[in-house]
C-alpha cells in the first residue's frame, strides 16, 4: 500500500466511520510502516529495555560452552597449556569479533541471513552460519535431556552414583564409590573407575566401546527428557523475544549462586591443590602445538558463541543508537571468568579422584570429551556430607538454565533467519516445526553410541566449519566491506569513534591470526582421522579409530556447510543486473541499496551521511593498480583512511 493509498483509504473511513478510522490506524502502526517507494516495513521486535539485552547475551554465551566443553578441552590439551592461548585468542579474536557482529546486527536489525545484504555474494555465510546452528542446537538439546535425566536422579536417597553397584566392576575393573574420601589400596592391580563415570557410562546412556554395531537404539528414558527440553526451548521461542528476555533475568544470574558452593567444596576437597595446579600450570612445549591453539579458537567461538549468527541476531532486536560497548565488555568479562572458575572446580576434583583411585596423572584420571562435566561434578557433590541430594537438585538446575539459555539463543538464531525472510509469519508457526524437527535429530546423541556421534557434529558440523566460517566471516567484514566503513557506520549509531584497538584487531591482527592458526592446523591435520575413538593420551597416536562410513558422513556435512557460500555466491552474481560478468561480479560484493538502518528516516540520514565517501574500491586489485599496489591501496582505504 502506497502512502497515497493510504491517505485516501483514510479520507474514505473519517466520513464513514470515525471509529473504523482510529482501528486503521492501530493496526498500521502495529504491523507496519509505510515508506515513499511503497513497500512494507514489517515492525521488528525489541528488548524491553537494555539489562533483558545484557541478560540475554550472558545467559546465551554463559552457557554450556564454559560448563561443559571448557573443562574437556582443557583436559584434553593438557590444562595449564590450553588456558594461556585461550586468555590470548580471548584479546586478539573474541572480543573483537563479538563488537564486531554485536556492531552489525544492532545497526542493520538483520538476522543472520539479512545482514549480508551488505555483501551479497557472501549471504552464502548466513546460510552456512544457521545450518551449524542447527547442527550444534540439537546436541546441546541432547545434553539438556541427560541433565534432565540427573536432575529427576537427584530426588533419590542415596544418589544413585554415590555407591558402586555389582554390575560396574568385572574381573578386569574396579569400581571405587564416589563418596570415598580416603585413597584406595595402593596394591590394587585393577583398573579403577569411580561410581559416578560408571553411571553416567552403564546406566544412563549404556554407552557402547565403539561402534562395531551402529550407533543402537536410543534410551527411552532419556528421549522424554530430550522431549521435555525441546518442549521447553519451543515454548520460550513461540513467546518471541519478549519472553526471552524475561527468562534470562533467572537464567543469567541463578547458575552463578551454584557454581561459588560448587568451587568452595571442591578446593577443600583432599588432592584439589594437585588438579588445581596442573589447570593454572603451563607446559611452555605445548604453546607451540597448533592443535593446541586451534583448541582454544574454537572454544572461543564456543564460550561466546561467536561466528555463529547468534550475538548478531539479538543485537538486532536492540534499539538503533543503544551503547552495546559497555555490554561487550561486560559479557566477555563474565564468560572468561566463568571459564576459569568451571575449569578451577573440575580440575580441583579430577585432582581428588586422583588421590582416591591413586593415578598419577590427572590427564588419566577420567576419559575426556562430552561426559566430562556428568563425571566430574557429580563425584563432587556425592562427597557432601549433608544434604547430597539438595546441592545435587540446584547444580543440575542451574546446568538446566545455562543450557536453556545457550539452545533459546542458537534456536533463535534459526527462527529470526526465516523470519527475516518472511515476516508475516506469527513465532510459534517458526518455532513448533524448528522444536519437532530438531527433538527428532537430537535422538541420535541419546543412543548408545551417542557420545561418539556428538564427536562427529562438534567436530564436522561446529568447530572445524565455525573456524573456516569465521575468516569468511571476519574478511568479508574487514576487508570486502571494510573496517573504515563500518567505524564510521558505528559512529553514524552510537556518536563515537573506535578506538585503535578495534580498527588494529579486526582489520589485521584477528585475521592474520587466524589465518595463521588456520594454515598450521590444516597442515598438521590428520586427514583420513582427524578424530578417533580413542587415542593414545601421550603420543596422540590413534588406538580406535572411527569406521570409514561415519568420517565419510561427517566430511560430507562439513560439506553442505561449506558449498552455501560458492554456491549463494553465484546465485547473487547471476541476480545481478549489470551488463558485463565484471560488473556483476564487482556489484555482487558492494552493499545493497536498502543496506543501512530499518528506520525509513534514519535510513534517509545514513543515505546522506556516506554518499560522498568512496567505499567502493574493491576493483582496485583487479583493474586500477595492479595486484600488489592494488592490494595496498585497498588496505590502506579500508582499514586505515
Amino acid at each position: 500500500m502506497r502512502i497515497e493509498e493510504a491517505l485516501e483509504t483514510k479520507i474514505d473511513l473519517l466520513s464513514k466511520d470515525p471509529e473504523s478510522l482510529k482501528n486503521f490506524e492501530e493496526v498500521s502502526l502495529k504491523d507496519s510502516q509505510l515508506t515513499n517507494d511503497g513497500k512494507k516495513h514489517h515492525k521488528r521486535d525489541q528488548w524491553g529495555n537494555g539489562i533483558e539485552f545484557l541478560f540475554s547475551c550472558i545467559a546465551m554465551s554463559v552457557g554450556l560452552g564454559n560448563i561443559w566443553r571448557f573443562p574437556a578441552q582443557a583436559l584434553e590439551n593438557g590444562g595449564g597449556a590450553f588456558l594461556i592461548p585461550y586468555l590470548i585468542v580471548l584479546f586478539v579474536l573474541g572480543k573483537p569479533v563479538y563488537y564486531l557482529e554485536m556492531l552489525i546486527g544492532q545497526f542493520s536489525s538483520r538476522g543472520t541471513i539479512k545482514v549480508f545484504d551488505l555483501c551479497p555474494a557472501m549471504r552464502g555465510l548466513g546460510y552456512s552460519q544457521t545450518i551449524a546452528c542447527g547442527i550444534v542446537s540439537t546436541f546441546y538439546a541432547a545434553i539438556l535431556g541427560v541433565t534432565f535425566r540427573y536432575f529427576f536422579a537427584s530426588f533419590s536417597d542415596p544418589l544413585p552414583w554415590t555407591e558402586c553397584k555389582p554390575e560396574w566392576s568385572s574381573e578386569n575393573k574396579s569400581c571405587i564409590s564416589a563418596a570415598l574420601l580416603t585413597k584406595t589400596d595402593e596394591n590394587e592391580t585393577k583398573s579403577v573407575i569411580g561410581s559416578a563415570a560408571a553411571y553416567f557410562g552403564d546406566t544412563v546412556f549404556h554407552a557402547a566401546e565403539n561402534l562395531d554395531n551402529g550407533i543402537g537404539l536410543p534410551d527411552w528414558k532419556l528421549g522424554l527428557c530430550v522431549i521435555f527440553a525441546w518442549i521447553l526451548i519451543t515454548t520460550i521461542l513461540a513467546k518471541g523475544v519478549h519472553s526471552s528476555g524475561k527468562a534470562s533475568y533467572f537464567l543469567a544470574v541463578f547458575p552463578y549462586v551454584v557454581m561459588f558452593v560448587l568451587l568452595i567444596r571442591a578446593c577443600t576437597l583432599p588432592g584439589a591443590m594437585k588438579g588445581i595446579k596442573y589447570f593454572f600450570k603451563p607446559q611452555w612445549n605445548k604453546l607451540l602445538d597448533g592443535k593446541v591453539w586451534y583448541a582454544a579458537v574454537t572454544q572461543v567461538f564456543f564460550s561466546l558463541t561467536i561466528c555463529f549468527g547468534n550475538i548478531l541476531m539479538y543485537a538486532s532486536y536492540n534499539k538503533f543508537s543503544y551503547n552495546i560497548y559497555r555490554d561487550v565488555n561486560i559479557v566477555t568479562g563474565l564468560d572468561t571468568f566463568t571459564s576459569v572458575m568451571s575449569g578451577t572446580i573440575v580440575f580441583g576434583i579430577l585432582g581428588h579422584l586422583a588421590e582416591v583411585t591413586g593415578v598419577e596423572d590427572i590427564s588419566h584420571v577420567v576419559k575426556d570429551g562430552a561426559g566430562l562435566a556428568f563425571i566430574s561434578y557429580p563425584d563432587a557433590i556425592a562427597k557432601f556430607q549433608s544434604y547430597p541430594q539438595v546441592f545435587a537438585v540446584v547444580f543440575f538446575l542451574m546446568l538446566l538454565t545455562l543450557g536453556i539459555g545457550s539452545n533459546v539463543g542458537i534456536s533463535n538464531c534459526i527462527m529470526t533467519a526465516i523470519r527475516d525472510q518472511f515476516p508475516h509469519l506469527k513465532p510459534w508457526k517458526v518455532a513448533v516445526p524448528i522444536g519437532v524437527v530438531s527433538c527428532c535429530i537430537s535422538f541420535v546423541y541419546i543412543t548408545p553410541g551417542g557420545l561418539f556421534m556428538i564427536d562427529i557434529a562438534d567436530f564436522f558440523g561446529a568447530t572445524f566449519v565455525a573456524f573456516l566460517l569465521a575468516m569468511a566471516e571476519i574478511v568479508t567484514i574487514a576487508w570486502i566491506y571494510g573496517v573504515n566503513r563500518l567505524c564510521k557506520d558505528a559512529e553514524f549509531m552510537l556518536g563515537f569513534k573506535t578506538g585503535l584497538y578495534w580498527r588494529i584487531c579486526w582489520g589485521l591482527i584477528t585475521p592474520a591470526f587466524m589465518g595463521t592458526v588456520l594454515v598450521y592446523y590444516l597442515k598438521t591435520l590428520d586427514w583420513s582421522n582427524p578424530i578417533a575413538i580413542e587415542r593414545d593420551a601421550s603420543t596422540g597416536e590413534v588406538l580406535i579409530p572411527f569406521p570409514y562410513s561415519y568420517k565419510l558422513f561427517g566430511y560430507c556435512l562439513t560439506s553442505l556447510i561449506i558449498l552455501q557460500v560458492p554456491i549463494w555466491m553465484i546465485i547473487a552474481i547471476v541476480q545481478q543486473k549489470s551488463e558485463t560478468l565484471a560488473e556483476r561480479i564487482a556489484n555482487a560484493f558492494r552493499p545493497t541499496k536498502d543496506w543501512g538502518p530499518r528506520d525509513p528516516e534514519m535510513h534517509k540520514k545514513y543515505v546522506n551521511y556516506v554518499e560522498n565517501e568512496n567505499y567502493n574500491c574493491f576493483e582496485l586489485i583487479l583493474t586500477e593498480k595492479g595486484l600488489v599496489k592494488g592490494f595496498l591501496m585497498y588496505a590502506k582505504r579500508k582499514v586505515f583512511d
